[in-house]
């Protein structure tokens, strides 16, 4: 695992963290432990709310943006590349020149053709392999400026890099979205909302009083509310799946995660469905798409007193769930 990546590296000397100065660890993700790292001068650095509640709930300080100068970096790759590209760009800038800059990932999140990119363009140490990844360090300075993240436009809609879908409206989003009755009304909740497809099909609705768009990742959500100006729309950096809005939903959408990194994890969806449950009033319907292969109908089942296939293609359904029922 990554920790015992960074122990070897620090304890060969391959990075050695200067006696002074912040020391910025860029997008780790919940269980990676720093512990090798001087605590007081570490500060993570991470978008994604789950791993930003847990690194403060440890005493980390956190930040969604970095504010150097840095006297060291260490990256933890993301599985997207574009986005990897940009965390590297961004620490060889903030820390300072001349300064040590660890670039850690697995193999199956594209570390070897990174470090491949990398050595076409600067002087890249060995790398250091260990636990189905490797470690290698590069020295800051200028040279990556055209990896830096460049907001893009999707059918007129903002996108960055590693955000959900960043490079085309997401067919599962597109059906559900095609599926909401014009007549819908009231409170409305989008979880998992990305860059604000879905909350932009909902506001279409006169009869709708709010939409409240929650999502996890803030990149994502600084591109919603570029995306989304209506005043009715509601914004929440949040986990889905723990968030306490203000009141009772009438209705939630949702196009819900089902994946940690590469691997497939039913139980994240299944989260949102329970978290969707919680928040809808009595008569409240729950307006889901899914890959037709994630076994959601038990959970569904248990916790909606009605559930209808609506509509979907040969890998996609579109769900109606109504009337959520209320534990005893």
């Amino acid at each position: 695992m990554r920790s015992a990546r960074l122990t070897q590296a620090l304890e060969s000397g391959l990075l050695v963290v200067p006696a002074t100065g912040k020391v910025a660890v860029i997008r780790p993700r919940i269980g990676d432990d720093l512990a090798d790292l001087p605590k007081d001068r570490v500060e993570v650095i991470t978008g994604f709310r789950p791993d930003f509640d847990w690194f403060a709930a440890r005493g980390h300080t956190v930040l969604r943006a970095g504010a150097g100068p840095y006297a060291a970096a260490v990256v933890c790759l993301p599985r997207a590349k574009a986005q990897a590209r940009a965390l590297v760009a961004m620490a060889a800038a903030l820390v300072v020149p001349g300064g040590p800059v660890a670039v850690d990932g697995q193999k199956t999140d594209g570390i070897d053709a990174l470090l491949k990119e990398m050595r076409g363009r600067m002087v890249v140490s060995d790398a250091l392999s260990k636990a189905h990844g490797k470690l290698a360090v590069l020295t800051a300075g200028p040279g990556l400026e055209d990896w830096a993240d460049v907001p893009v436009d999707v059918a007129g809609f903002r996108t960055v890099a590693g955000v959900f879908s960043a490079d085309g409206i997401d067919r599962g989003s597109a059906l559900l979205a095609a599926a909401l009755p014009p007549e819908m009304k009231g409170r409305v909740a989008d979880l998992g909302a990305g860059w604000g497809y879905l909350a932009q099909a909902v506001l279409g609705r006169a009869g709708v009083k709010e939409c409240h768009l929650v999502e996890a990742e803030a990149d994502a959500l600084d591109c919603a509310r570029v995306n989304v100006t209506d005043e009715r729309a509601v914004f929440h950096w949040a986990d889905a799946t723990t968030v306490k809005l203000p009141r009772v939903m009438d209705h939630v959408v949702m196009n819900p995660p089902f994946h940690q990194g590469r691997d497939a994890d039913p139980g994240l969806g299944i989260a949102f469905i329970g978290a969707a449950a919680r928040m809808l009033s009595p008569p409240g319907v729950l307006w889901l798409v899914a890959n037709r292969h994630l076994p959601y109908d038990r959970v569904l089942t248990t916790l909606f007193r009605d559930v209808q296939d609506i509509g979907g293609d040969a890998g996609f359904r579109v769900i109606r769930a109504s009337h959520p029922v209320r534990a005893r």
